[in-house]
């Protein structure tokens, strides 16, 4: 949590700010998800409000509405700190997130799929309450004298705190299940969906980049091939222009990597079954991994600017071929055996985390705040 300035008796924490947005953002896809069917009902959209408490709920649904805004109060109290601190800290973090929960329940008076509850409003805001609390009492450990502020001040350059956010999202990204490995960013199908619904006819937007030719099997492969590639290089090229010459970058680079590994396998082993725990690994996604690995080890101690711009560059590289490539038949098979059920709200957050992490990186990659970095 490296401070992105020093103000008069603290330090601002860019790297909470800017996962306080984030983490709101996640929020507000996860309370509106699936974004379909929308309608009026009639009612005043906050009468929910005043109505009863429901008669029907689960302690699952109790501890998952808890447990979803407890971040969002501790990274309220961070992101508003040095400025506010203590009681002050606690009541804004609260109160913002209160107001927050509010409007996601009033919207959703206008999704069939859900139903605005004044109980998942009360949970919410105790979530938020529990997490300022701890947020002020951890606040000397994370933001006055933590290690690892230290440990970040010898490892990453001064205006990496965006670029940590983007880099920690990309493992948790691998979550929600995708037809190809590290391929994040499939806005199209989605897009296509919306435009079908609307024009009442079917429209394939990613077939327009291919002119609507059916892939051969070999060209299906090497896309998956350079999809997987240029997405394990984008992610662990971002790391590593955030890195000092004195950080070990070869361990880190192992860790982000093992653990997006590990987060992809365990997804697939809960969501699907444990059987097809390393569905993930097909020989498309086995090749990739290797010209990855190649790409890195030849621009791993290559100079900042070179790693950021190779970065951005396969990024973009992979968002045009996983639009562009068509669905992966095995892929949607193994949909069908998905049921979302109780995990609805997560599996939305979910999502458009894997929707918006290459966005997400690309802005941090073209940040004019490198501008001000040596070169």
């Amino acid at each position: 949590m490296r401070p992105g300035s020093t103000t008069r008796g603290g330090t601002v924490s860019v790297f909470a700010r800017v996962a306080l947005a984030v983490y709101a953002l996640l929020i507000a896809y996860a309370s509106w998800f699936p974004f379909s069917g929308w309608r009026n009902n009639g009612l005043p959209p906050f009468d929910y409000l005043f109505a009863p408490l429901p008669h029907y709920w689960t302690g699952f649904d109790v501890a998952t509405n808890v447990v979803g805004y407890i971040p969002l109060g501790l990274l309220g109290v961070f992101a508003f700190y040095p400025q506010l601190r203590g009681w002050g800290a606690v009541l804004l973090a609260t109160v913002g997130g209160t107001l927050l929960s509010a409007g996601m329940e009033a919207v959703q008076n206008f999704l069939p799929s859900r139903v605005a509850s004044n109980l998942d409003l009360l949970t919410n805001a105790a979530g938020c309450l529990l997490g300022a609390l701890a947020g002020v009492l951890l606040t000397p450990y994370f933001l006055e004298r933590s290690r690892l502020l230290r440990i970040r001040g010898r490892w990453f350059t001064h205006e990496a705190s965006r670029g940590l956010i983007v880099v920690t999202l990309w493992p948790i990204a691998q979550i929600y299940p995708q037809g190809y490995l590290f391929g994040h960013g499939q806005i199209l199908p989605i897009l296509s969906g919306w435009l079908s619904s609307l024009a009442g006819q079917p429209v394939d937007l990613g077939g327009y980049f291919r002119h609507n030719a059916e892939l051969s099997i070999e060209q299906y492969w090497l896309s998956e091939t350079i999809i997987t590639a240029c997405g394990l290089t984008g992610a662990l090229l971002t790391l590593l222009c955030l890195t000092r010459d004195r950080a070990p970058k070869a361990s880190l680079t192992l860790v982000l990597f093992g653990i997006a590994v590990l987060v992809k396998t365990l997804a697939s082993a809960l969501l699907f079954s444990p059987e097809n725990a390393f569905a993930w690994l097909t020989p498309g996604a086995r090749g990739g991994l290797v010209i990855g690995v190649i790409m890195l080890t030849g621009l791993a101690f290559a100079p900042p600017v070179a790693q950021r711009r190779v970065a951005a560059l396969t990024l973009l590289i992979s968002l045009a071929v996983v639009n562009a490539a068509p669905a992966n038949p095995y892929f949607v098979s193994t949909l069908q055996a998905w049921v979302q059920g109780k995990f609805l709200n997560f599996n939305g957050a979910a999502q458009f985390l894997s929707l918006a992490w290459p966005f997400l990186t690309l802005w941090f990659l073209f940040h004019p705040v490198h501008d001000a970095r040596p070169e």
